[in-house]
């Protein structure tokens, strides 16, 4: 993202709508696709932005964890539809991880989507080293 870019409060959830977020970022996304098996079976498209820009407005009570791997991410999801929204990624811990397919219609003005190689992680973080976002963590 480029810093003079201004941000603007996306809106979104999950599908039975009793997860509800914003999230503050570039009407104009730049987001990840990454080839990992949970990211390729749940199409996840990966926003990553510091916990400042992020709000979890409702549903806490209605998530559900689950961890695979390291253990280290903390992949949320609804108790009711099933749905991961976002998650806490292991590469940020501090900050979400938005699936960008999860924002309500009408802030979104466009989306850049970079592919990101997770078997080949480091090629694919150098390739992705001109974007904002930051390489995604399962």
């Amino acid at each position: 993202m480029n810093t003079s870019d201004s941000l603007v409060t996306h809106r979104g959830g999950c599908h039975c709508r009793r997860v509800r977020f914003e999230v503050d970022a570039p009407a104009q996304l730049e987001v990840l696709d990454c080839n990992c098996s949970i990211c390729r079976m749940s199409g996840f498209l990966h926003l990553i932005v510091p916990a400042a820009r992020f709000r979890l407005v409702a549903g806490a009570d209605e998530l559900s964890e689950y961890a695979f791997n390291t253990g280290a991410a903390r992949h949320l999801f609804c108790r009711h539809c099933g749905i991961k929204s976002f998650y806490v990624p292991r590469s940020h811990p501090d900050g979400f991880d938005v699936n960008a397919r999860c924002l309500d219609d009408g802030t979104v003005t466009g989306m850049t989507i970079a592919a990101f190689d997770d078997n080949n992680r480091e090629a694919a973080t150098a390739a992705i080293a001109h974007l904002s976002v930051a390489p995604p963590a399962t």
